[in-house]
């Protein structure tokens, strides 16, 4: 009887520990969210948060902070480089898991955990010597061939520019999301394959019909997984993406996001009143964000689910 309630005791203890340990990332995350809101509470205090959000004004020294041009810098660079890895990522993860040789596949896996472990300030001085100068060349020969298109044009002759951004963070985010779709792919269980080939099935018509659909929602969480580091992406970006304070017009034009405004500017001129809480509100805003787009995603994910479910 004393062994046995010893056992029970141990195991009371043993589920109370792993209820903490799961509770851990809810809790550290409530606790950095109520550490920025409490250092963003002086500026939110003395602006309307509407203000703060549409305002296009950074000017510290006097007293204007509006985050809009950070905001979009944000959205244009993480937009560019989910445009531009998206669609490469998920067919490279297609041919390996379905097409490629065992011995592609052993070669490849290492080479993408290399990529993901190269330092972010790597690929921005790839970046500065590599794709820099090419979208300095780019941007006059798209105005000729296509002419005076909004998003195309631009007065910035330097090549530091969203698409530079764009091209670096599609570059970092790649291994992530072939790793993971590559391993979701993996999860279908192979009789999906075998029962559409038993029925007349093309290798592709297997893979679009009875491949994808399964691993439909783990294909987007991998999607969301490289949107969420693109847009906490801090130094590579600026390094490339020009930063200055303007709301962007075309994917040739500068721009400031808000990881590159918080790494320029933290630790300087916090003399000037606000500006301290002015950077940790626009790290509340990344936070933020980061959080609305992993649940609209979860969301999406659970209609999709109930869709095919039906």
């Amino acid at each position: 009887m004393r062994l046995k309630s010893l056992r029970l005791r141990f195991d009371r203890l043993a589920h109370l520990g792993f209820y903490i340990l799961a509770a851990l990332p809810i809790v550290l995350l409530l606790a950095m969210l109520a550490a920025l809101v409490y250092r963003s509470y002086p500026i939110l205090e003395s602006n309307s948060i509407w203000n703060l959000l549409t305002g296009q004004i950074w000017l510290p020294s006097k007293g204007h902070f509006g985050f809009l041009p950070f905001i979009m810098g944000t959205a244009w660079v993480t937009v560019v480089a989910m445009i531009l890895s998206v669609p490469p990522c998920l067919l490279t993860a297609i041919y390996l898991s379905e097409y490629a040789r065992p011995s592609v596949r052993t070669f490849m896996k290492p080479l993408l955990d290399l990529l993901a472990a190269i330092p972010s300030a790597v690929y921005g001085g790839w970046g500065l010597i590599a794709i820099v100068p090419v979208v300095q060349g780019l941007a006059p020969k798209l105005n000729q061939l296509f002419g005076e298109i909004p998003l195309l044009t631009t007065d910035n002759p330097t090549g530091y520019s969203i698409l530079a951004g764009g091209v670096v963070l599609a570059v970092m985010v790649t291994p992530f999301i072939i790793a993971v779709s590559l391993e979701v792919l993996h999860t279908v269980p192979d009789g999906y394959r075998q029962a559409s080939l038993a029925v007349g099935a093309t290798h592709w018509e297997t893979v679009k019909y009875a491949v994808l659909p399964k691993a439909r929602s783990g294909l987007m969480a991998g999607i969301v997984l490289g949107a969420s580091r693109a847009i906490g992406e801090t130094m590579a970006v600026l390094m490339v993406v020009g930063n200055v304070v303007k709301l962007p017009t075309s994917i040739f034009d500068p721009a400031y996001p808000l990881p590159a405004l918080i790494a320029n500017n933290y630790g300087e001129m916090l003399s000037i009143p606000l500006y301290d809480s002015a950077l940790m509100t626009a790290a509340l805003i990344l936070l933020l964000a980061v959080m609305i787009i992993n649940v609209l995603a979860m969301l999406i994910l659970r209609h999709i689910t109930r869709t095919v479910a039906i």
